[in-house]
């Protein structure tokens, strides 16, 4: 009874979204062939600053495919996406107005408020694996449709450094939702602390390097084929600190 009101409670957030990373990744593929055959008359100037190299970077990246689907998929669409529907996962807690009197009503059953919590969170992080983990695959599947083909092993890679760092942004969204009682305020304040978080890959500098944004991006996999170990255990141990003390603040109130 508890898997199924949590998944009723998150099921639209979640069909849409991967609606739209799943649909978004496809046309970054099938996008590639016109793609490619105008990239040969694009001769830019190179810009000043930092956007000036990143649209360098980016034609550059946009000539071999798979630093086509890296740059236009792995780095820019769906980080954003992902980020916002982690937030939107994990703002869907115990303490929404929206599900206030449904929250009363579980409360009054013979289960902890830790196993609910519990729920939910498992719930939430299972559909961000499905939400990062498919979009991801779309490329090994669908690239043969257009004559190339992309690395399954590369992709689930890419999706699995999604999941994690979209994980932190869960758990924040999750601990902000213990803390007010409406929707608005842990969406607002999660998507500000992303945005600016973003903003750090602008930065010149070893400072990017440690953005969760570096991370969710995959870059160093993609530049270097090494797996970001290191980055994936300290947003996973980050995610775990948010949602103990997600865990925390319900058990202190009072409904």
């Amino acid at each position: 009874m508890l898997w199924y009101k949590s998944w009723l409670d998150t099921r639209w957030r979640f069909l849409i979204g991967l609606a739209l990373l799943t649909c978004s990744a496809a046309g970054t593929v099938l996008a590639y062939p016109r793609i490619a055959a105008l990239l040969p008359q694009v001769h830019p100037r190179p810009g000043a600053g930092e956007i000036g190299r990143r649209i360098q970077e980016l034609l550059e990246l946009s000539r071999d495919y798979h630093g086509y689907v890296w740059a236009q998929s792995f780095r820019q669409n769906l980080p954003q996406m992902a980020t916002l529907f982690a937030v939107l996962l994990g703002t869907e807690g115990l303490l929404s107005r929206s599900s206030h009197s449904a929250t009363r009503f579980m409360l009054s059953l013979p289960v902890s408020r830790t196993r609910l919590l519990g729920v939910r969170v498992s719930m939430g992080l299972a559909e961000l694996l499905v939400l990062a983990v498919v979009p991801a695959l779309v490329f090994p599947l669908l690239s043969p449709a257009i004559g190339t083909t992309y690395d399954v092993g590369g992709a689930l890679v890419h999706g699995l450094c999604l999941f994690v760092a979209c994980a932190v942004f869960f758990g924040l969204a999750l601990l902000l939702s213990t803390v007010f009682d409406d929707v608005w305020r842990p969406v607002l304040i999660a998507c500000t602390v992303a945005v600016g978080l973003s903003l750090l890959g602008f930065i010149p500098g070893a400072l990017s390097r440690y953005s969760i944004f570096h991370l969710m991006t995959g870059e160093s996999y993609f530049r270097t084929g090494a797996v970001p170990w290191l980055g994936l255990l300290t947003s996973a141990a980050a995610s775990a600190a948010l949602v103990y003390a997600a865990s925390v603040n319900i058990s202190r109130r009072d409904f």
